[in-house]
């Protein structure tokens, strides 16, 4: 039985999502963003980083959302989200999944939060960028997705999953993930899978099905 602590379209997304793939039994505990419980004393025992996700494995816990899906993935291979070791798919796992944990979704946060990067007079510019590096992103998997139909081939991934909680939160942006044809398709098929219809039942999210 894993625990995860989670608050709906979080980073914790693509943790659930994952738990509900891989069919492990688990218990979700919501963590009141909004009202601070992430930086209270209770909860930074758990995660000293004090965000969401964190996920108790075996009765420790652990957090970073994308090493999370990765450790679910290896802890259950019949799931098949984790490309075997030494092929060309675990290559581009690994590839992509570190893009965007490194590159995109630190820039998701500037976007969100300018004011944790540079001061309130700057925070135009740093949304600006934080735009730049996103779009970029997207246009690069668009190119990608032109000839395969997932990240690391024929067979979706944890970088897929990764990918569209991203996508998800691009929704409200100038230009969504979604106005890339081939990357609005491939988001198309991954929303399609039931665990993403049971997953926004789940968290309560109505706006991105």
């Amino acid at each position: 039985m894993y625990r995860l602590y989670y608050a709906p379209g979080a980073a914790s997304f693509v943790v659930h999502w994952v738990l509900l793939e891989i069919g492990a039994p688990h218990e979700l505990i919501a963590v009141d963003l909004a009202g601070g419980q992430q930086k209270t004393a209770e909860y930074l025992r758990l995660n000293p980083v004090g965000v969401v996700p964190t996920l108790i494995v075996e009765g420790a816990p652990l957090f970073e959302s994308s090493a999370l899906a990765m450790l679910l993935a290896a802890r259950h291979p019949g799931s098949g989200l984790l490309p075997v070791a030494g092929t060309r798919a675990a290559d581009l796992n690994y590839q992509w999944l570190f893009h965007l944990a490194n590159s995109v979704q630190p820039a998701f946060r500037h976007w969100f939060h300018p004011e944790d990067a540079a001061s309130a007079d700057c925070g135009d510019s740093v949304k600006e960028s934080a735009r730049g590096h996103i779009e970029a992103a997207w246009g690069r998997l668009d190119a990608l997705l032109g000839t395969q139909e997932f990240l690391t081939g024929s067979q979706p991934a944890i970088a897929d999953f990764m990918a569209v909680m991203l996508a998800r939160w691009s929704r409200n942006m100038p230009r969504p993930a979604t106005t890339w044809p081939k990357l609005a398709a491939y988001i198309g098929r991954m929303k399609a899978r039931p665990t993403f219809a049971e997953l926004n039942r789940r968290e309560g999210l109505t706006e991105w099905l």
